[in-house]
């Protein structure tokens, strides 16, 4: 008995440990293409699992703040909402849990942006606490990239007037990635390396350093030859402005 509730085991981490693999694989595939109706469905097929672990939780946490930031960037207001109620709720749970704290603030500071994005008049009322919570998330782990990710967007996107440095983003996104780079399973098939790469790439076009944009952009096509935001959109734009230079 004992044997076969072993052998039982082993076959139900083997199959979930599949399908987690299988989750992230889409997710990957469906952000290099940007094919974010295969986003949505991999997302939604995930939430409708009764049985949530922790840890699958987070994943799905993960993916849901991939795509809210992608509704708000298409002025979808309504499911930027929707999907920000549904991963709030995870968010919740898993404070509630002490689970992974440390992404937890980074993930609470993305989610106050993404507030502000969605209703912009919030601003001057809740900016604050997104740099609380992004700050709190590195304190806890000066190795977690994805609070330096947050830290990085807030000096990106906030006004001058009000501490906003594009050259300051810059640090922390290449803090975030030379973090993810020393950990092989943080870049793997991973959506988030690649967002990183392509974030990287559109701030040195901001900045006007076009050489560098181009030298990220190589870099981004050699690991993913068919990143379509790349690919597609940023290399050519920079490609011509680096060249009428």
């Amino acid at each position: 008995m004992e044997r076969k509730i072993h052998i039982f085991l082993i076959v139900f981490m083997h199959y979930f440990g599949i399908a987690d693999a299988q989750n992230r694989v889409s997710i990957y595939n469906a952000y290099n293409a940007s094919d974010m109706i295969a986003w949505k469905k991999t997302i939604d097929r995930m939430e409708s699992n009764p049985d949530k672990s922790n840890v699958f939780r987070l994943e799905l946490l993960n993916y849901q703040y991939g795509y809210i930031a992608w509704c708000i960037g298409e002025k979808k207001a309504e499911n930027a909402r929707k999907y920000l109620k549904i991963a709030e709720n995870h968010l919740g749970f898993l404070e509630n849990e002490m689970y992974k704290l440390t992404e937890i603030y980074a993930y609470k500071a993305a989610f106050v942006g993404y507030e502000i994005g969605i209703s912009p008049y919030k601003a001057p009322f809740i900016g604050q606490k997104s740099l609380k919570y992004a700050e709190k998330s590195v304190n806890i782990d000066s190795t977690n990239a994805l609070g330096y990710i947050q830290l990085g967007n807030i000096k990106f996107y906030s006004p001058v007037v009000l501490g906003g440095s594009k050259e300051i983003a810059i640090k922390h996104y290449l803090k975030a990635l030379d973090i993810m780079e020393e950990n092989t399973a943080l870049i793997e098939q991973n959506w988030n390396y690649l967002n990183l790469l392509g974030t990287i790439i559109t701030a040195y076009k901001e900045v006007g350093n076009y050489s560098l944009a181009r030298d990220y952009c190589n870099k981004a096509l050699k690991i993913a030859p068919e990143f379509d935001w790349v690919k597609n959109k940023l290399y050519p734009e920079i490609s011509e402005s680096y060249y009428n230079m």
